[in-house]
């Protein structure tokens, strides 16, 4: 690596993405278990490893970005690319389900009646637990844009101020989700409706708890005093990420919380 005549990185030999994709099989195995013999044991011994994995994983790719120098400006300008353009697939992802929900509720097929929402099917109300969630998560995009210009300013303090609030919203968004599917008066397998709600705001909730996991881990960082005013790629990323997920939730809130009810 001293001899090398280009800004690139070439990473070692690492054994984590052929684990991390086996360890994926399993909890998809795992996830069958659970569905068919309602047995979880599979599933939560793939989680943990799959977090071992993961923890590993972060743990030398912090390794070489901040203490061994091998992020060159070079290598942070393809890591951006990578990240907007994974932004984008998770867009048409996201998409692909906004389309299902209107194609279903645009014109609804005889099979429900012809009617939307589904005759049986008592919808959220949107001025309750959806209208604070959207709160939630817009006062989050606040803090965690308050939490870069801070950092952008060696503003550690405020950083880390900033970034606990994010983190803290991120959480209090998910716990309210939960209580309102426990709340829900129908399921998953309640005609079309239910399947697409329950998919839409699943996947934006599975979201927004891997937009808190990015954030909590860069809180950690910035405790370790792993960015600077030039050098903070990593949260940089999870602002993006958790801004686009901050979109996505106000599209579904319109749609389907208050349009589709």
């Amino acid at each position: 690596m001293m001899n090398k005549n280009h800004p690139f990185h070439l990473v070692d030999y690492s054994p984590w993405p052929i684990l991390g994709g086996l360890t994926g099989m399993i909890m998809m195995m795992g996830l069958i278990k659970w569905f068919h013999l309602f047995e979880f044991n599979l599933m939560l011994i793939s989680n943990l490893i799959l977090f071992l994995i993961m923890f590993q994983w972060w743990r030398d790719v912090i390794r070489e970005s901040t203490f061994q120098g091998n992020h060159t400006f070079n290598v942070s300008k393809g890591l951006r690319w990578g990240m907007i353009l994974f932004i984008t697939s998770e867009v048409f992802f996201f998409i692909s389900f906004f389309w299902m929900f209107f194609h279903s509720s645009l014109s609804p097929s005889i099979d429900i009646g012809m009617i939307w929402p589904p005759k049986g099917i008592f919808t959220f109300n949107p001025n309750q637990i959806p209208l604070l969630n959207t709160l939630i998560l817009l006062s989050s995009g606040l803090t965690v844009t308050w939490a870069h210009h801070s950092l952008m300013e060696n503003n550690f303090l405020e950083a880390k101020i900033s970034l606990s609030s994010t983190l803290f919203l991120g959480i209090y968004f998910s716990l309210l989700q939960a209580i309102e599917y426990k709340e829900a008066s129908f399921n998953i397998s309640d005609s079309v409706y239910g399947s697409s709600f329950f998919l839409t705001t699943g996947f934006h909730g599975l979201h927004v708890l891997i937009g808190s996991m990015f954030l909590m881990i860069c809180l950690i960082r910035l405790n370790f005093l792993h960015f600077s005013k030039i050098h903070h790629l990593g949260f940089e990323m999870a602002t993006w990420y958790w801004h686009f997920v901050d979109v996505v939730w106000l599209f579904l809130y319109l749609s389907i919380y208050w349009w589709g009810s």
